[in-house]
């Protein structure tokens, strides 16, 4: 069934560290206003639904109870923080109300999951998710419940044996990775700036998973300042033949957006147009390679006006085979909206002006680039295990 199942309501915004935490909720209202006003949630095959907190029980198939039970101490007066799991910190300051807020974004990427694997959808997006970073004992870099590891667990329980999971968020997917590491029937592949300057500080080509599934989690470690060309050649030369070889019966992918230039907590340098057309790349490779099953999920991105909504919302007409044109009008209502609340100009148009181009692997290795470097360091740690050449496949 060709139907996008999109997870939405204002009750998402609760997920709230408050005013001055980079992760705005600010940036979810207005990605769903903005996508509402290009009309991308009206189309009949579009279904917007919410999401109540997701029951303990589905929590637990990932994080542990000690946890679980620290998340909700600290979510109700009198606000008990446990900084050893995470809990109270500066990246993960506690709130009211943080265990369901948590819980929430959990059950909607499991919704849109079990609904693309059951076949009531062709696609499931839910923006509000991509907490890639909470670990099973412990939150972490602005993640409390890590809601696509528990997406796959309940995808693997229900019979899945082949799970291709693709991190493009500015930082090293982690978390999933890590729950992962020794489960040879999900892939992991993370593209983000390099650990030597950037959280967490992980994610390298040697690292290549655990003994029962050594290569399956891909690192591509990319250099700071790292722009469109690069980037994307690096994507070219890794993604493709890894989904390929893998075979996967369902495509997962995060959607971080902090990889903009615009974005003030990584050194990237990444244009909104190569964003989107990494969006492109994803979509074809699920219908290319996983029957079209494709699950998406935001993730990071703390540019609030001029990117995560426009991105986001690119990623939404992308994955509904409505792609919203890239030189098309902000929608005034919006941008009046924005004007308002922020007191900010926002953007009249749903591109940053730029064609993104690459040259593409099989032009040629060059050892004096740094992203050259980093993708060989890849493909030589990780291609020979798929049956892949590192330096011609």
């Amino acid at each position: 069934m060709d139907v996008l199942r999109v997870i939405w309501s204002e009750a998402f915004t609760r997920y709230d560290f408050g005013a001055h935490h980079p992760m705005s909720p600010a940036r979810l209202d207005l990605t769903a206003r903005l996508a509402d006003e290009l009309g991308l949630f009206e189309p009949a095959d579009v279904e917007v639904r919410d999401a109540a907190p997701a029951p303990d029980d589905q929590l637990l198939t990932v994080h542990d109870a000690e946890y679980v039970q620290a998340v909700k101490a600290a979510s109700v007066p009198p606000f008990r923080p446990d900084e050893a799991r995470g809990l109270g910190t500066d990246d993960v300051p506690v709130f009211q109300g943080m265990h369901e807020a948590s819980a929430r974004i959990v059950a909607g990427t499991v919704q849109v999951a079990e609904a693309v694997w059951r076949g009531e959808a062709m696609h499931g997006l839910n923006f509000t998710g991509g907490m890639h970073h909470a670990m099973p004992d412990r939150a972490s870099g602005f993640c409390v419940y890590n809601d696509t590891a528990v997406a796959i667990t309940r995808l693997l329980a229900l019979g899945a044996e082949r799970i291709a999971y693709v991190d493009l968020d500015v930082h090293h997917g982690d978390g999933v990775e890590r729950i992962f590491w020794d489960d040879p029937r999900v892939l992991t592949i993370s593209l983000h700036e390099t650990g030597r300057v950037l959280f967490p500080g992980t994610g390298y080509a040697e690292d290549i998973g655990g003994p029962a599934a050594s290569g399956d989690a891909v690192n591509v470690a990319l250099p700071p300042g790292t722009s469109d060309a690069p980037w994307l050649r690096a994507f070219d030369a890794v993604v493709p033949a890894l989904i390929r070889a893998f075979r996967p019966e369902i495509l997962f992918s995060q959607h971080g957006c902090d990889s903009h230039l615009l974005d003030p907590l990584a050194h990237l340098a990444l244009s909104l147009d190569c964003q989107v057309e990494s969006y492109r790349r994803v979509h074809d490779l699920a219908h290319a390679h996983a029957d079209g099953r494709w699950v998406a999920v935001g993730g990071g991105g703390y540019e609030v006006v001029d990117v995560v909504p426009r991105a986001w919302s690119h990623l939404t007409g992308i994955a509904s085979h409505r792609p919203v044109p890239s030189g098309a009008a902000v929608p005034a209502g919006w941008r009046a909206y924005v004007s308002a609340r922020s007191g900010r100009q926002p953007p009249q148009r749903m591109t940053d002006g730029t064609e993104p181009t690459f040259k593409p692997w099989t032009s040629g290795y060059d050892p004096a680039d740094a992203v050259d470097r980093a993708v060989m360091a890849t493909r030589k740690a990780v291609f020979p295990l798929h049956g892949l050449d590192p330096w011609f496949d």
